[in-house]
């Protein structure tokens, strides 16, 4: 199970990309930004920090091709380097980037990519764009099995305090599965601790019993969602 690094929690009306400047970006490490996080502002300062980006580009981007690469593979449309041209986004990042257009087969639509990363062949960036799904799948998991059906309390804090238990829940459940090479889904690992918090059984033990083989055939949770 993927575990996140980072999380934060906004009112609906607040833009998704002023959350950028809440993250502490690492040297090295490759950050994936839906077309939202559109803010060059911080993708520079990603760059400075001298890690990467790759975002989803907006269709109405003003920029101009500084090079081209010739020779590009199936389902590469575009692989270039290029500059901004609109006055603010160009003072906002003033070096140049990579730009890459890529066809997805499947789909058969369209992806246009930004990134900084220009040691990476074109598929690799639009390979490293697709494990952004991992996290529409992690708050997928979370709306499942950690269901938030009713707030105890509806002041901010409480509703922060709320959702950070769920996500908390869900980071313990996918280390112990890590840690203890369980070979159980992330869903079954939790239902299982789930009725058995009053058992005294060492972990290892509590997930080699054979009464729990069944949890996977289990259409309805055992027990109450966690705020139920």
């Amino acid at each position: 199970a993927q575990v996140p690094a980072f999380y934060t929690v906004t009112t609906a009306s607040k833009h998704d990309s002023t959350a950028m400047s809440s993250i502490h970006y690492e040297p090295n490490a490759y950050y994936i930004f839906d077309r939202a996080y559109d803010s060059f502002k911080e993708l520079y300062r990603i760059h400075l920090t001298d890690s990467f980006f790759v975002v989803r580009a907006k269709t109405n981007l003003k920029y101009k091709t500084v090079k081209w690469k010739r020779r590009i593979p199936k389902h590469i449309m575009t692989n270039a380097e290029v500059k901004l041209t609109g006055y603010l986004s160009e003072k906002k990042y003033p070096e140049s980037f990579r730009l890459v257009r890529y066809h997805d087969e499947e789909d058969d639509c369209e992806f246009t990519f930004l990134t900084n990363a220009k040691q990476l062949s074109a598929l690799d960036v639009a390979n490293l764009y697709k494990k952004r799904w991992l996290i529409e799948l992690f708050f997928k998991w979370l709306k499942q099995h950690l269901k938030i059906k009713k707030f105890w309390g509806t002041t901010e804090n409480a509703v922060r305090i709320q959702i950070s238990v769920a996500i908390i829940t869900y980071c313990l459940v996918a280390i112990v599965q890590h840690d203890m090479k369980l070979k159980r889904s992330t869903y079954e690992v939790l239902q299982i601790l789930s009725i058995s918090l009053t058992d005294k059984t060492h972990l290892r033990d509590l997930f080699d019993k054979t009464n729990f083989n069944d949890v996977k055939d289990l259409n309805e949770p055992l027990i109450p969602g966690l705020f139920d």
